[in-house]
């Protein structure tokens, strides 16, 4: 228990002092956003600051702080350390640096960033990554929510029956107005969101339950490496690219650049704390990450929020993993699949004012996820994953970039520039030793991994110095 109190403090200094500190290195003022500047009653309009948040926490959460987090406390205790500081360091950081530099650009997004600072190249790069991560996030999360919503309800309705509800409800989110949807009912959710984290660490306190404390051992039962598998499998709640492919959307509709913090920054934290109280709840509630592994395998991550959420909660825990697990997946998979439109938009110059457009290039995208809903989830994960931290790992570089360009003291560029170094490492690693990747062993894959973000690293100062 003291463990996560400590950790809780963490995150709360964090936003409070490094949050600043990043907020200062960027140096946000009062110039229009594009929220006025460009306002087209679609993506572009202002929104005011809570909902702005609630929004982005959801967007950036639904349920990847849950799931990840519950599958990295395998590992044990020592994923609160890659939590927190994942999250104060690499995460937050990432998160305000995308939005912010995308409301400097009129809302772009990271792959047209990425050409701006990085090149062209990059920008098809990141293109290909960033499309290619939103639809697999959008499929993962109609996969989890059908799934248990075809547990709780009559046999007639099976999981295709959910999967194609779920993609009809898509198509309408992706295509209307920001305003209709997403910027009414996502705050409401964002609530159980938050109420379900509270809850739970509340149960679990009250339910005598022993929440362990931090330890650098690792108790994966599969034995799995912490490194660096644990900072693949916890992204949403520590460091995740797809941050990057969202924030856009808020930069659209931000009514000032000063509220970057407590929007960007802010939510990150916020989905942190949340990552961080599923973390705990998991281990506490099942006893050991034996238990909570094999149930993980017999009832699928949905299936353990749900029986976690009923055992702390009894029939309001019901109700709340009903609302949170079916829910927030789905907010968190529509605005996936508007991203991916609004990037396709930028790449074929199609006008988004026009819901003809908006047609042409949703019903593809929704057809590719579709059929993607038939292959295997823990598949689908892994790649979901690896692609989200490499993802974050090029915006953290874009970010850096755009660093050296923009501020005088270039010493500032440190606070993208070593995360970024970091998860580069990570990145090159887990792709080298994972299954779906080449399968190498760790003596190979590890110099790779630190080679090449010392490789980087070492362009980045020859950068700096010639900026």
């Amino acid at each position: 228990m003291i463990s996560l109190a400590l950790s809780l403090a963490v995150l709360i200094l964090g936003y409070s002092f490094y949050g600043r500190l990043v907020e200062k290195v960027f140096g946000p003022d009062d110039r229009k956003t594009p929220a006025y500047t460009r306002q087209d009653g679609v993506d572009f309009m202002p929104m005011p600051t809570w909902k702005a948040f609630l929004v982005q926490l959801l967007n950036i959460a639904g349920t990847g702080p849950i799931f990840g987090a519950i599958m990295g406390a395998c590992f044990g205790p020592v994923v609160f350390l890659w939590i927190i500081f994942g999250a104060v360091l690499g995460g937050g950081v990432h998160d305000y640096m995308s939005g912010m530099i995308s409301e400097r650009h009129d809302g772009a997004s990271i792959a047209q960033l990425s050409g701006i600072y990085l090149g062209s190249g990059a920008k098809w790069i990141m293109r290909l990554f960033s499309v290619v991560l939103l639809v697999l996030t959008g499929t993962v999360f109609v996969t989890s929510p059908a799934a248990l919503l075809t547990k709780l309800t009559p046999g007639a309705l099976g999981m295709t029956f959910w999967i194609v509800v779920i993609l009809i409800y898509y198509i309408l989110a992706t295509l209307l107005p920001i305003d209709k949807i997403i910027g009414r009912f996502y705050p409401i959710f964002g609530v159980v969101l938050i109420t379900m984290a509270v809850g739970i660490v509340v149960g679990i306190l009250k339910g005598g339950y022993t929440i362990p404390e931090i330890t650098f051992e690792n108790l994966h039962p599969k034995n799995l490496p912490i490194w660096p598998f644990m900072f693949i499998t916890v992204a949403c709640g520590a460091i995740s690219g797809f941050h990057a492919t969202q924030s856009p959307l808020i930069a659209k509709c931000i009514q000032s650049e000063k509220l970057g913090r407590k929007v960007f920054y802010g939510a990150m934290l916020s989905e942190s704390v949340i990552a961080l109280i599923w973390a705990a709840g998991g281990v506490a509630f099942y006893g050991a990450t034996g238990g909570l592994s094999q149930a993980i395998g017999e009832l699928g991550q949905a299936g353990v929020v749900y029986e976690i959420s009923t055992g702390v909660l009894g029939p309001i825990g019901a109700v709340l993993a009903i609302v949170g697990v079916v829910a927030c997946p789905i907010t968190s998979g529509d605005t996936a699949f508007r991203s991916a439109r609004l990037i396709l938009a930028e790449i074929t110059g199609l006008d988004q004012k026009h819901i003809r457009n908006r047609l042409i290039i949703t019903l593809p995208l929704l057809a590719i996820g579709a059929f993607l809903t038939q292959q295997d989830f823990d598949v689908l994960w892994r790649y979901f994953s690896w692609s989200n931290q490499t993802l974050a790992m090029i915006s953290l570089w874009v970010a850096t970039a755009y660093l050296l360009k923009k501020v005088e003291n270039k010493l500032y560029s440190l606070v993208t520039a070593l995360p970024a170094t970091f998860m580069t490492a990570v990145s090159v690693t887990y792709i080298l030793m994972a299954g779906e990747g080449f399968g190498i062993s760790g003596t190979i894959a590890y110099p790779i991994g630190i080679a090449a973000a010392a490789a980087l690293f070492c362009f980045y100062i020859f950068k700096s110095r010639r900026a």
